[in-house]
C-alpha cells in the first residue's frame, strides 16, 4: 500500500506545498533582529584589521581646528605696565616765615607760570625796604657831591700852592747868584753866600712838595676818593636791593604753568621757610615709567615711537629714557615714554600699558596666539595635528608677541599645522578629527 500523499502542484496532478516555519513568539522578533544587526558590526570590526588600536577600542576623535605656522615678518612691540608721572612739577617752599595773609587760588585751579598765588604778612619787611631806600638816596647825594665839589676846590689849592713854591724857588735862585756874583768880586762876605743857598735849597724843597701833591690829588688821590664814595653807593644800593627782596619773598608766585596740586594751609596760618605752602603739576606732557626685562630693554633707544594707554586716553610718544643700570630687586630696566597729554585726560600715578614699537623680526616662524598652551613645568606648549591623524604635544619657546601672532623659536617647523581650538585638556597622541569653523561647535 502505497502511504506518500499527493499534493497539488506536483508532478501527476499534485500541488506542491512549501514546509511550514514554526511562528515566532511576537515579544521575541526584535530581540532577534538586535542579535543578528550586532553580529554584522561584529564581524565588520574583526574585517577591519587595519585600524589602529584605539579605534579598535571605539575612542571618539575630537574635533579641533587647525593653522598651519608661515614663515613672515613679524613685528615685535613690547608692551609693560606703567605709572604716569608729570614732566614738570614744583614744590613752593616760602623764603621766609610769616603768617598767610591771603590765598588767591583752590587746589585744581590752573596757574600761569608767574602768577601770584599768596601773599604773607610783610609790614615790617616794607618798612625795613622804605629805610634802606633812604640810605641809598643819601650815599648817591654824597657822591655827587665829592665829584662836584670837594675835589675840585682841593685840586684848585694844590695848583696854587705849586705856583708860590715855583715864585719862592725862583726869587731864592736869583738871590744866590748874586751873592755868588758878588762874592766873587771880594765885595760881600762868604756867609751871606752860604745863606742864600741854605734859602735856595729850602724853596726847591717846597716846590717839590707841592708838586707831588697835586700829581696825588690828580692822580691816586682823586681816584681813590672817588672810588671811596663809589663804594659807598654800591653798598647802599645792595643793602636796599636786599631789602627789596626780602619783601617780595612775601609774594609767592608759581614758578611754572600747570594745576594746584596741593595746598595745606588755610589763611591766617604760619608759612614756614621748612615747608611746602603749595604744589604745582604740568600735565600738558606726561611721562609713563616701566620697568621691562634687560633682554627687551636692549632693543630700545631714545627717541623709539611708543604709546600710553590708560583710562579713557591712548597717547603717542616715545621713548626719552633708557635707564643704563638694571634695578637688582627686578632685574629689569626702567624706561621712560614721553607723551603730550592732549586734554588732561590721565592723571599722574595712575596705572598704564606701554607699546613700544621694536620694529619688525624678518623669517619668523610665525603661528596664531590660540595654539598656545601652559605646560605642567610652568612652560608653554603647543599641540600639532600629525599625519596620523593624532595630536602631538611639542614644547615651545616663545619669542616676539604681536596681537593674535606669536613667533616661535623653537618646537615648531613652518607647515606643521597646530591645533587654535580643541587643544585643552587634550592627550599626546590622542585621536582627533580636523574640523572647519564653527564645525565642531556643531558637533
Amino acid at each position: 500500500m502505497n502511504r506518500r500523499k499527493t499534493e497539488p502542484g506536483r508532478r501527476g496532478g499534485i500541488q506542491n506545498r512549501p514546509p511550514r516555519l514554526a511562528a515566532l513568539p511576537v515579544p521575541f522578533a526584535p530581540l532577534a533582529m538586535t542579535n543578528f544587526l550586532a553580529l554584522i558590526c561584529l564581524l565588520a570590526l574583526v574585517s577591519c584589521g587595519g585600524k589602529s588600536q584605539e579605534t579598535a577600542e571605539g575612542e571618539a576623535a575630537t574635533p579641533v581646528q587647525v593653522a598651519v605656522a608661515k614663515r613672515e615678518t613679524i613685528h615685535h612691540v613690547i608692551t609693560a605696565e606703567a605709572v604716569v608721572y608729570a614732566v614738570r612739577q614744583a614744590t613752593i617752599v616760602p623764603k621766609i616765615s610769616a603768617p598767610v595773609k591771603s590765598f588767591l587760588v583752590q587746589r585744581g585751579d590752573h596757574v600761569r607760570e608767574g602768577q601770584l598765588l599768596a601773599v604773607l604778612e610783610n609790614s615790617d619787611l616794607k618798612a625795613a625796604e622804605q629805610e634802606s631806600k633812604e640810605l641809598y638816596e643819601q650815599a648817591v647825594a654824597a657822591n655827587e657831591n665829592t665829584r662836584a665839589a670837594t675835589m675840585p676846590d682841593d685840586l684848585t689849592k694844590a695848583k696854587s700852592d705849586v705856583s708860590a713854591a715855583r715864585e719862592g724857588m725862583d726869587a731864592a735862585q736869583k738871590v744866590y747868584d748874586n751873592r755868588a756874583a758878588l762874592f766873587k768880586e771880594g765885595a760881600l762876605a762868604q756867609k751871606l753866600v752860604d745863606d742864600a743857598k741854605v734859602s735856595l735849597v729850602q724853596a726847591q724843597s717846597q716846590f717839590a712838595i707841592a708838586q707831588q701833591h697835586l700829581a696825588s690829588l690828580e692822580t691816586v688821590g682823586r681816584g681813590a676818593q672817588l672810588r671811596g664814595s663809589q663804594a659807598q653807593v654800591d653798598a647802599a644800593k645792595a643793602h636796599y636791593q636786599s631789602a627789596v627782596a626780602q619783601a617780595s619773598y612775601a609774594e609767592i608766585r608759581s614758578p611754572i604753568t600747570g594745576l594746584i596740586a596741593d595746598r595745606p594751609l588755610n589763611l591766617g596760618e604760619m608759612a614756614s621757610s621748612s615747608a611746602a605752602l603749595f604744589s604745582v603739576v604740568d600735565i600738558s606732557r606726561v611721562v609713563a615709567r616701566a620697568n621691562v626685562p634687560v633682554a627687551e630693554a636692549a632693543e630700545m633707544r631714545a627717541g623709539t615711537p611708543a604709546t600710553i594707554q590708560g583710562p579713557g586716553a591712548e597717547l603717542t610718544g616715545k621713548v626719552t629714557v633708557v635707564s643704563p643700570a638694571v634695578n637688582t630687586n627686578t632685574t629689569t630696566v626702567e624706561v621712560w615714554v614721553e607723551a603730550r597729554n592732549t586734554g588732561e585726560k590721565l592723571k599722574p600715578g595712575v596705572t598704564v600699558q606701554v607699546a613700544i614699537d621694536a620694529g619688525d623680526v624678518r623669517n619668523a616662524v610665525v603661528v596664531p596666539a590660540a595654539a598656545l598652551l601652559s605646560s605642567d613645568d610652568g612652560g608653554e606648549k603647543v599641540m600639532i595635528a600629525g599625519a596620523d591623524v593624532l595630536a602631538h604635544e611639542h614644547k615651545v619657546e616663545v619669542g616676539v608677541r604681536n596681537g593674535d601672532d606669536v613667533q616661535i623659536l623653537s618646537g615648531v617647523n613652518p607647515g606643521d599645522q597646530v591645533i587654535i581650538s580643541g587643544g585643552l585638556g587634550l592627550d599626546d597622541k590622542a585621536r582627533i578629527e580636523i574640523a572647519k569653523a564653527g564645525e565642531d561647535e556643531k558637533k
